[in-house]
């Protein structure tokens, strides 16, 4: 697969993992300019509300649906909001989903209870995090993954588990996908090495970074995980 297919890919796999239908109603948690809403949307019939918090980025998705049906427009909402204090109120969805978003929130564990707390009885929450296998990394993984990505988590692989389900939440799924990290950066390091020389001059500290990447999950520092879970 292309990077951009196994992409499509993940939310396929996703999607089906989460049980997501057309008689699912979604919270997108971080959903960025809301290209993954609509294609869940699309591909589910699904009706889902993207929350970011960003406003530029939330304005760009309301634009988005400009070029969309009006079955997609009248599906698929966006609102402005922080993941630790969404602007939703107590069981209103059926499912949660979340890509890439929870390991850059200073209190992951606060976007956790808000989940739980907007999903209804029995509604699913299907998400992928990046994790820590362990405490003690190298300063090549904290230059190149960590304080370039400018986050750190407490969560490894256990641990998550652990939160979750003290929180409440019963974990149907626990998948550590890490493998799958290391191939993608090792993708996007050898495309940012390609072109001419002036391409790769420009990009070269991000085919070193993204190299370092692929290397810290091999050296388990860091990793990343796909979970579902039932409230």
């Amino acid at each position: 697969m292309t990077f951009l297919e196994a992409g499509a890919n993940l939310n396929k796999v996703m999607a089906q993992r989460g049980q997501i239908n057309s008689d699912s109603v979604v919270i997108d948690v971080g959903c960025g300019s809301g290209t993954t809403a609509v294609a869940l949307c699309k591909s589910s019939g699904c009706q889902i509300a993207g929350v970011d918090l960003s406003g530029v980025r939330i304005a760009n998705a309301i634009d988005s649906l400009d070029d969309e049906s009006r079955e997609v427009q009248d599906k698929v909402s966006f609102k402005k909001g922080s993941a630790t204090d969404l602007p939703i109120e107590d069981n209103s969805f059926t499912h949660a989903w979340s890509q890439a978003t929870i390991y850059h929130v200073p209190d992951k564990v606060k976007v956790l209870e808000e989940v739980y707390r907007v999903l209804k009885p029995g509604g699913i929450f299907v998400f992928d995090d990046l994790i820590k296998p362990q405490p003690n990394i190298s300063e090549k993984a904290k230059t190149f993954v960590y304080d370039r990505l400018l986050y750190d988590t407490d969560f490894s692989f256990a641990s998550y588990q652990e939160d979750l389900k003290a929180l409440g939440f019963e974990i149907l799924i626990a998948d550590d996908i890490s493998a799958h990290l290391k191939t993608s950066y090792l993708m996007l390091s050898n495309a940012a090495s390609q072109g001419n020389e002036e391409h790769r001059e420009r990009f070269a500290f991000l085919a070193e970074a993204y190299r370092e990447t692929a290397a810290a999950v091999e050296n388990q520092e860091v990793g990343w995980a796909m979970f579902v879970c039932r409230k």
